[in-house]
C-alpha cells in the first residue's frame, strides 16, 4: 500500500547511521566502498541465510520438543530461538572472511565493517515489516520511527560486537581465535535474544527501553576503547619514527589529537596528507610486526614508502 514510503523509510536511516559509523574512525577511515559492501552483505546475503537457517532451526525445534513435551508455538521458537541464532551467525559469517582483509587490522575496523552488516540487515528487515504491518499511514510512521530507533540498532550493535572481537584477536593463534570467536557469537546472540524477549509483549517495553540504552551506552563505550587503543598505538609506534628522525617529535600528539587540522605547523596544502600517511605508517609497522613471510616483506615495503613520501611532505613544508 504504501510501498515507495517502505523503500525510503527503510534506505535513507539505515544509511545515514551507516555514514556516521564510518565518520567516527577518525583515525584511520576504512574504504567506504569496502564498508558498503559489508552493507549489502547484511542486506541481502545475511538476510537469505537468515531465513534459511530459521526454517531450519523451527522445524528442529518443533521435532524435538514435540518427542519431550507439548510442541512449543513457531512464533515463540522463532523470536526467542530461531531468529537470535539464525540472524546473527548469518550476519557473521561475512565477516570470517573480510578479516582476512589488509583493511581489517583492529577493533574500530571490526566495530565499522560488523555494525555495517547490522544496519544493512536492519534495513531490509524493516522494509518487510513496513509493508507487513504499515497498513495506515500512522502506523507507518510509527513503525518508521520506533524500528529505526530500537530493532536496527540493536542488529547494528550485536554484529559490531561481534566485528570488534574479531579485530582484537586479528593477530591471535588460531586455538584462541576459535575460543573468542565463539564468545563473540554466543554475545551476540544473546543481545539478540534478550531484544526479542524484551519486544515479545506489550508489558516489557519498559525492559526494552532500559535495555535499547544499556546497549547503545555499551556501544558508545566500546567504540570510544577502541579509538583509544587506535591514539596508543600510534603514538608508540611514531614515538620510533621520532627516534629515527622521520618524524619530528612535537607533531605525534599533534597527529592524533582532535585540532590536528586546525593548526600552524604544517602548510595546509601538505596537512591531511601528511597526517594520513603518518597514521598509515603506524598501521603498517604494527602489520609489520605481526606478520610473516611475503606479508611481513609486504608491509616493510609499505613501510619504507610511508617514510619517503613523509620526507617529502615534511622537506615542502619546511620550504614553504
Amino acid at each position: 500500500m504504501f510501498l515507495g514510503f517502505s523503500f525510503f523509510a527503510s534506505i535513507i536511516p539505515m544509511t545515514l547511521y551507516m555514514l556516521i559509523l564510518w565518520f567516527m574512525d577518525k583515525y584511520e577511515r576504512e574504504p567506504l566502498l569496502f564498508v558498503i559492501v559489508h552493507f549489502l552483505w547484511g542486506a541481502f546475503g545475511a538476510v537469505v541465510l537468515a531465513i534459511l537457517g530459521n526454517v531450519f532451526i523451527i522445524k528442529s525445534v518443533s521435532f524435538f520438543t514435540c518427542l519431550i513435551l507439548s510442541s512449543l508455538p513457531d512464533k515463540l521458537i522463532s523470536n526467542l530461538i530461531a531468529a537470535p541464532i539464525s540472524e546473527e551467525i548469518s550476519k557473521a559469517v561475512f565477516l570470517l572472511f573480510s578479516i582476512n582483509s589488509k583493511k581489517f587490522d583492529n577493533i574500530t575496523d571490526g566495530i565499522v565493517y560488523g555494525g555495517a552488516i547490522g544496519l544493512g540487515f536492519g534495513m531490509t528487515e524493516n522494509f518487510i515489516y513496513f509493508l507487513t504491518y504499515g497498513t495506515t499511514l500512522d502506523l507507518l510512521v510509527a513503525l518508521v520511527i520506533l524500528r529505526s530507533l530500537s530493532s536496527a540498532i540493536m542488529h547494528c550493535i550485536s554484529t559490531a560486537t561481534f566485528g570488534a572481537v574479531l579485530g582484537f584477536t586479528k593477530f591471535f593463534t588460531i586455538i584462541k581465535k576459535i575460543i573468542f570467536i565463539i564468545m563473540a557469537i554466543v554475545i551476540s546472540i544473546f543481545i539478540h535474544f534478550i531484544w526479542n524477549l524484551s519486544v515479545s509483549s506489550s508489558d516489557t517495553f519498559l525492559y526494552a527501553f532500559i535495555f535499547m540504552t544499556f546497549l547503545i551506552i555499551f556501544f558508545m563505550i566500546l567504540f570510544s576503547y577502541s579509538l583509544r587503543k587506535e591514539k596508543v598505538l600510534i603514538t608508540n609506534e611514531l614515538m620510533e619514527e621520532s627516534q629515527l628522525n622521520i618524524i619530528p617529535a612535537e607533531h605525534i600528539n599533534l597527529i592524533t589529537s582532535k585540532s590536528r587540522f586546525k593548526n600552524n605547523l604544517i602548510d595546509e596544502k601538505i596537512r591531511k596528507k601528511y597526517f594520513k600517511t603518518a597514521i598509515a605508517l603506524a598501521f603498517n609497522k604494527m602489520h609489520m610486526k605481526n606478520s610473516k613471510g611475503a606479508k611481513k616483506i609486504y608491509y616493510e615495503n609499505e613501510i619504507e614508502n610511508n617514510r619517503h613520501l613523509i620526507k617529502e611532505l615534511l622537506n615542502n613544508n619546511n620550504s614553504n
